[in-house]
């Protein structure tokens, strides 16, 4: 673990599984509760001098960006090893978090002069919060830490951070690789089963915790921060639907729809999880789905030619097999896949269902996994009613060659993001967040670092 700089051993360890074989590949520090109290600690010790010099800041996001673009070759089978994602998207992500890192050292912190006269100048400005709680989630662990990492540093806080118990072992290689960039303290990178997060949410030092996970987690994380009035930012995953409209192209949008369904083997919180399809073209999209599942190759991430590997946790593989067996039970059918990959590891074919309807589990939950619904629909009122109809709201996309027609349908969408003609497109300057049990707060953006700030108002006296 990285520790007020140093390199900290834990007296306790926790295995860590390689998804693609199912077995144990390495062990990780379980960070005791003393060894969390002196993360806390140093990341309190450093907040002073760190908050008070912004050009340093900018100068150490952007050395820890250029370290991550560089080092993106050695982390990455890092990253596959136990995430296991294939190799060019696990460089990807690395990529991502560096070009993140350095977006945000480059972005202007908000200011704005609300009173300029004979009597006062009185201006608004953003302060740092303090000491941050992070915890990311196992899907992408690099670029969502990252995520967090650069407005709350930007910002002038110091942090505290945690991967998932399943993968942590990138997360603490970079805690390792940032202290030749950051000044000891300013982040601290410990890591350990889930009860070290309930930990740090009920932790005294902290003014803020940042989560990014279950909606059951995120709740217990809001409830204990309640007690002490933490402010929290909670991105807490996704239903998201994706409407096809009747003058849209299947074969024009099929590979971009089953890109954004299946991507990370669709363990994303704002992937597509349920399509909506006018009956007219039920048939012909199906078909076109099925053809893009078909070029598929399911397979260990450091495997040439893969395009999905396998789920990343026993939990969610048995989660995602309960469902579609769920649906076929009750009589869904799979167009393509429907069972896991026989073998070793937690590889579940992509599977593409029909049949289904608002009700059935696979459509109403969040299945965070290789499996898509497409759900026929009569009245366009119906699917923009049923899209709505959950306690989501992060994202949802509208499909059709009418744009301002899409644009309209999208403008009756509840969630954060709207996006049409295309799903998953995201930038560190557009803000990311969603509506109802899908999170508080937004990252990214201006408005993700503002996040990471209190409002204060700064009065002057004239005369």
């Amino acid at each position: 673990m990285t520790i007020g700089g140093e390199d900290v051993p834990a007296k306790d360890v926790f295995d860590v599984v390689d998804p693609a074989t199912g077995e144990v590949h390495a062990q990780a520090p379980d960070c005791s509760p003393e060894q969390l109290d002196a993360a806390f600690a140093a990341a309190e010790a450093a907040y002073g001098s760190w908050r008070r010099d912004e050009d340093a800041r900018r100068a150490a996001l952007h050395a820890a960006g250029d370290l991550l673009l560089a080092g993106a070759g050695d982390l990455a089978p890092i990253l596959v090893g136990e995430q296991g994602k294939p190799l060019k998207e696990a460089t990807f992500e690395i990529i991502g978090a560096g070009v993140w890192l350095k977006h945000f050292a480059d972005l202007p912190m908000p200011r704005q002069v609300i009173r300029d006269d004979d009597a006062a100048f009185v201006e608004v400005v953003r302060r740092p919060m303090g000491v941050v709680a992070a915890i990311t989630p196992w899907n992408f662990p690099l670029i969502l830490a990252c995520w967090k990492i650069a407005p709350a540093l930007l910002a002038g806080n110091t942090m505290v951070l945690k991967p998932s118990p399943f993968t942590p072992l990138t997360t603490l290689r970079v805690g390792e690789l940032f202290r030749d960039v950051l000044p000891a303290g300013v982040l601290n990178v410990v890591s350990g089963r889930d009860p070290l997060g309930a930990h740090m949410t009920v932790h005294p030092v902290p003014r803020k915790i940042t989560f990014t996970g279950s909606v059951a987690t995120g709740k217990r994380v809001a409830a204990s921060a309640a007690d002490d009035l933490k402010r929290v930012t909670l991105e807490l995953g996704g239903n998201d639907p994706a409407i096809v409209l009747p003058d849209a192209d299947p074969a024009a949008i099929a590979a971009k729809l089953f890109g954004a369904a299946f991507q990370n083997n669709g363990q994303v919180c704002s992937a597509i999880k349920r399509v909506y399809v006018p009956e007219s073209l039920h048939d012909e999209l199906v078909e076109a789905l099925a053809d893009q599942a078909a070029r598929t190759k399911v397979g260990p991430g450091l495997e040439e030619g893969v395009t999905h590997g396998p789920l990343n946790n026993r939990p969610q593989f048995e989660r995602v097999a309960g469902l579609v067996a769920d649906a076929l039970s009750g009589g869904a059918r799979a167009v393509t896949g429907g069972k896991p990959v026989d073998g070793p590891g937690y590889f579940f074919e992509p599977t593409l269902l029909t049949g289904v309807e608002d009700g059935s589990r696979i459509v109403d939950e969040e299945q965070f996994g290789p499996a898509l619904p497409i759900v026929k629909y009569t009245s366009l009122d119906e699917a923009v009613a049923r899209a709505n109809g959950t306690h989501f709201g992060l994202s949802g996309s509208v499909w059709g060659t009418d744009t301002e027609r899409a644009a309209a349908v999208a403008d009756e969408l509840e969630c954060g993001t709207a996006w049409v003609n295309t799903h998953l497109a995201l930038h560190p300057a557009q803000p990311f967040g969603g509506f109802k049990w899908s999170g508080i707060g937004v990252e990214n953006g201006t408005w993700g670092l503002e996040g990471f700030t209190e409002v204060q108002v700064r009065h002057r006296a004239k005369g």
